[in-house]
């Protein structure tokens, strides 16, 4: 066979494997594309469910609070007659019927306390000496003391309540006056400043 007539180049065949060869890599692509989108929304759709949860235990924590709000502050009355009691009851009495009612009256209130403790119903009541907190106490009246820092709480004359870590009532104490704010330092003399005997600076001495 001549050159004449050797069979030229099929450019059709040519052009159709770019053709697939560019499809390929667009479809390739546009999958990766796709992938990222998904996650993306994936991701999206997680947290908008997390946000949802957490609304939820809020709202519910909410209506649980709402629900035992009232009974809650009913129910302090009675543990503050509880303590009182127990502030006054005779310790040291030899009498057996006195000392069996200081022992009921003790286990009423641990019983009156765990039961609030269960439904996240916890005592606010400082220790002398603890810092005063004014989202969490009262401050009744102020008293000086020398073994507790200034602004500290020296008595509680009332306990406080928290209810899922919301206040429902103050402590009421006692503090210790908070330190007084130093003096300012005295102002520098001025040697040039006018004397208020002699406002026209006669008495200065001009002599060489």
């Amino acid at each position: 066979m001549t050159d004449d007539q050797t069979p030229a180049p099929d450019h059709h065949d040519a052009d159709a494997e770019r053709a697939e060869a560019f499809d390929a890599d667009a479809a390739l692509e546009a999958a990766l594309t796709e992938v990222a989108s998904l996650k993306e929304q994936m991701l999206r759709v997680a947290a908008e469910a997390e946000n949802v949860k957490r609304r939820a235990e809020r709202e519910s924590n909410d209506a649980r609070a709402y629900a035992i709000q009232k009974f809650a502050r009913d129910l302090l009355g009675v543990a503050d007659n509880l303590e009182r009691a127990l502030q006054h009851a005779p310790r040291d009495s030899e009498d057996a019927s006195v000392k069996n009612l200081t022992v009921g009256l003790d286990m009423t209130n641990k019983a009156l306390q765990e039961a609030f403790e269960r439904n996240q119903l916890k005592r606010v009541s400082p220790e002398r000496g603890e810092r005063f907190d004014p989202h969490l106490h009262q401050a009744m009246m102020e008293q000086p003391a020398e073994d507790v820092a200034p602004g500290s709480v020296l008595q509680v004359l009332q306990s406080g309540y928290e209810l899922f870590g919301r206040l429902v009532r103050p402590a009421m104490v006692v503090v210790s006056p908070k330190a007084a704010a130093p003096a300012p330092a005295p102002a520098e003399t001025n040697p040039y400043a006018q004397n208020a005997a002699d406002p026209a600076g006669g008495a200065f001495d001009t002599k060489a």
